[in-house]
């Protein structure tokens, strides 16, 4: 017999003054047998950093061939492709031809990834929008995850509160991260 998925809820109330967007997201969203927490909420996170018109949960790690994320067009056109974890070069380039915006949202230390991806073909590898949570955020959140969760996230300056009702508290950086070898960003000789 195959295992089902998990079935979490969350009430989210996001404010986040980088984009303007300040909105109360009621979310259910199904946790795969093979998905770890950490990936589970990490993925919640970069739903509402992405938060607008068009955005949907995919299947996930149910089909393979889909973003964790995507925002369509009112006609169905992919419009963003949201990933969440450390995607190889395939699904990067992929990824990069199926959507004019590209996103990454890297929950585990994203330095061995970033390496393995340099000198790779990457369509438009040098426009996507790579960041990786703080650990640390993410396994205190963790730590606290129930199949209800209400929690408040505000963000600010990329950088992420977090409240799950009075006394849990938890912030973290959201570090942005490219492609590009250091020595091609600029300032190098």
């Amino acid at each position: 017999m195959a295992l089902s998925a998990t079935i979490h809820n969350f009430t989210l109330r996001l404010a986040d003054a980088d984009r303007q967007v300040y909105e109360t997201l009621e979310l259910r969203v199904a946790r795969h047998p093979s998905e770890s927490e950490d990936r589970l909420v990490a993925r919640v996170l970069a739903y509402a950093l992405e938060y607008g018109e068009g955005i949907a949960f995919s299947r996930g790690l149910s089909d393979p061939d889909e973003p964790a994320i995507a925002v369509r067009d009112l006609t169905g056109v992919l419009t963003a492709w949201i990933d969440v974890g450390l995607p190889d070069a395939a699904r990067l380039h992929k990824a990069g031809k199926a959507a004019k915006r590209v996103a990454v949202y890297a929950h585990r230390d994203p330095s061995v990834w970033l390496r393995g991806l340099a000198g790779e073909r990457i369509h438009r590898g040098a426009e996507m929008a790579l960041h990786a949570f703080d650990r640390e955020l993410i396994a205190g959140l963790v730590k606290n995850l129930d199949r209800r969760v209400s929690m408040d996230l505000s963000v600010s300056e990329q950088h992420l509160y977090v409240s799950l009702g009075e006394a849990q508290h938890f912030e973290g950086a959201l570090e942005p991260l490219s492609l590009d070898p250091p020595e091609s960003r600029g300032g190098g000789t």
